[in-house]
């Protein structure tokens, strides 16, 4: 322990350095699998969206098969 620093902010100090330090690690941990969840749901989303739109514009060029019975 340093000289004239008592015993009672010393304390404090850890404590206040261990829950700063902690609170940082959670964030971190936290904020990137939702990020990548977030990128990979996007993607999906954007891929789907393209196949439905590929699809939507096959079935447009299609000639109808049930007027022609």
């Amino acid at each position: 322990m340093p000289e004239g620093a008592s015993p009672v902010w010393t304390l404090f100090a850890l404590i206040a350095n261990r829950a700063v330090m902690s609170d940082k690690q959670n964030n971190n941990s936290k904020s990137k699998p939702a990020t990548n969840r977030e990128d990979r749901l996007k993607a999906a989303l954007k891929a789907n969206m393209a196949k439905r739109k590929a699809q939507a514009r096959a079935r447009a060029a299609e000639p109808d098969k049930k007027e022609k019975e």
